[in-house]
């Protein structure tokens, strides 16, 4: 029997204050994220559209819902009035079609970018090229998208100098990025890295955000 209370608590005395976890809730059942809520958990992460649809409106309003997987542009409609936060958006191309729902919804919807990071092609991404190439363009001109960090996933690894290495790229990649378009935004703030095997390390290199399954609710099955 998985103790998913004692685990969140657990979590939270480890991690500093100013880390804020999200639970990755993927393949569990309502009844698991509705154990994690009871113990004070609020913030969840989903990857996949259909399945966070399907749970939703079994769960209380007061959720805060992460998209922490590749998004495909036409999943975008139906994600935009709800989600708290998209922490995948891995191109302009998407955040265009965010904008452009979130206009039609009448919100902002807050985004990370997802920098690409690990030495593995499977992972989505930005490039550093990418974004300062973007950057250059009227993409900050998406009035209806609020860009608050970036995030990126280390490579599946047990090199921990290796993931050590790509968590202080991201760290880094942040503050340039701060430094060169977000200097006055107050909202550009967030570093999501960390997940249960590595989320030491990351909150190490300064991640503010980490995204944690399996040492909450116990390995995850394929569904």
């Amino acid at each position: 029997m998985i103790d998913i209370a004692g685990n969140i608590k657990n979590l939270k005395s480890r991690l500093p204050t100013s880390v804020k976890l999200v639970a990755v809730s993927k393949t569990k059942p309502v009844s698991d994220i509705m154990e994690a809520y009871n113990a004070g958990q609020r913030t969840f992460g989903e990857n996949r559209v259909p399945e966070l649809l399907n749970k939703k409106d079994l769960l209380p309003k007061d959720i805060e819902w992460h998209f922490i997987g590749h998004l495909q542009s036409n999943k975008v409609k139906s994600l935009v009035p709800f989600v708290h936060m998209i922490q995948s958006a891995d191109s302009f191309k998407l955040l265009q079609f965010i904008n452009s729902e979130a206009l039609k919804a009448g919100k902002v919807v807050d985004c990370l970018l997802q920098i690409h990071i690990s030495t593995e092609d499977t992972k989505f991404g930005f490039s550093m090229p990418e974004l300062n190439e973007g950057f250059k363009t009227d993409t900050l001109n998406l009035l209806n998208v609020r860009i608050c960090g970036v995030m990126g996933m280390a490579t599946f690894t047990t090199d921990v100098e290796k993931i050590k290495t790509e968590f202080k790229y991201l760290h880094d990649y942040f503050h340039s990025l701060k430094e060169k378009y977000f200097r006055s935004d107050v909202n550009f703030k967030e570093i999501s890295m960390g997940m249960s095997g590595d989320y030491n390390l990351a909150v190490s290199e300064g991640s503010t955000m980490v995204r944690i399954g399996s040492l909450i609710f116990g390995e995850r099955f394929p569904i």
